[in-house]
Formats: C-alpha cells, structure tokens, sequence
C-alpha cells in the first residue's frame, strides 16, 4: 500500500493531544500567514495562540511563518504596534487613556517600525522564545529556549540568550547553499512522505539524490 501523507488541514493533528495545534488552519487574521504543518505547542490554551502569542498586532505589518516549524511552549511575537515614541521626554501614550487627551493621538502614529516579522521554514523556536518586531529567522533555524531575539538570524544558525547571540552555524555555507537550493519543505507532500527518514536523518548528498526531478 502506498504511504498516506499527514493531512495539514487538522487543527489537532496528534490524537488525545490537544496542546498540539497546526497553525495553518487555525490563523484567521490576514496579518498572520503561516504554512503548513507549523505547529505550536502549549498544556494550557493553543488554539488562543492569536490573541496569547501574537502582541500588540495593529498592523500593516505581518508575521509570517514558514512551513515545518516548531513551536515551543510560550514562544511569544512582540509586534510593532508595542512601540513607543523615545524622541522626547516620556515615552507615556498620553492619547490611549482618553479624554481630551485623545485629541493628541498624533502623536503616537506613524512611528516608524521594522516590517514584517518572518520565520524561515524548518525552524525550531524553544521553550519561551521572545521575538521582536521586524525580525528575520532564516531557513533551519534552532532559537534556544528563554531567547530574546532582537537581530535577524541567519539561515541554519543556532541563537540564544538575551539578546540572542549567534552560537554556531550547523552547516558550512557552501552546505547550506545546497540545502536551501534542495528546499526539502517545497517538495510535493508525497515525496516527502517517501522520504522523510532522508530528511530527518540523511545526509545532504543523500538529500540532494532524493530530490524530485524537475518538471
């Protein structure tokens, strides 16, 4: 019989498991983008994971999520709607507590902000990861868990601390070249369903034999 793949369109894709949730098909902000078979994990509540782990999401600006990422416990997006003015005196938002303080609500629009927040695919986020705002998280990224992510992380690099210091790199750049040209998480899901041990455990000549022929 051939493999069947796992469906990425199930909110709790591990049966009596219910801290598991693939993100995909719970978002429903169109400020969030995610792909498939992200997921996250939490004992108390994952499926409120837009309103407990996305802060401070005013827009325009996204978070986007790849595909095949782990979620840790309490990983935590701070967006830029958390800013604050810093070019005089205070950085109190006067004009959120009302009254005729309201009519100065100028003065805590258009601050400038760092754009989308983005996660690579294949990434791995640990247990209590902070990121924030308009941070860029390459491709087979690991964040350590209690990490504070402020400065873009590079492709296959591996951060911890507060703030996040790159610790290594898990590959040369010459292989992770390879590796983002082979791009194993764009591969039709049944490929990948017939190669997942490659993927897991394979080298990256094996993974680059395994690799469906172009159409």
């Amino acid at each position: 019989m051939p493999a069947v793949p796992a469906d990425p369109t199930v909110v709790h894709p591990m049966p009596g498991q219910p801290r598991v949730v693939l993100l995909k098909p719970l978002v429903t902000s169109p400020l969030i983008e995610v792909g498939e078979f992200s997921y996250y994990d939490d004992p108390d509540d994952p499926t409120a994971f837009e309103t407990r782990n996305v802060l401070y999401h005013y827009g325009p600006e996204k978070l986007i999520i790849g595909k095949f990422c782990a979620l840790g416990e309490g990983v935590r997006f701070i967006m830029n709607g958390a800013n604050h003015r810093m070019d005089g005196p205070s950085t109190f938002p006067f004009p959120i507590m009302g009254g005729s303080w309201a009519e100065h609500f100028d003065l805590i629009t258009g601050l400038p902000g760092r754009g989308d927040t983005v996660v690579g695919n294949d990434v791995w986020l640990g247990y209590r990861t902070m990121v924030m705002p308009g941070v860029r998280i390459g491709d087979g990224a690991i964040v350590a868990s209690g990490s504070v992510v402020v400065d873009d992380v590079p492709d296959y690099g591996i951060v911890g601390g507060n703030p996040a210091k790159l610790i290594r790199r898990r590959y040369s750049d010459a292989e992770i070249d390879r590796l983002l040209d082979v791009a194993w998480w764009d591969w039709p899901l049944e490929h990948i369903t017939e190669h997942i041990r490659t993927i897991s455990s394979g080298s990256i000549d094996d993974l680059e034999n395994a690799a469906p022929a172009p159409r």
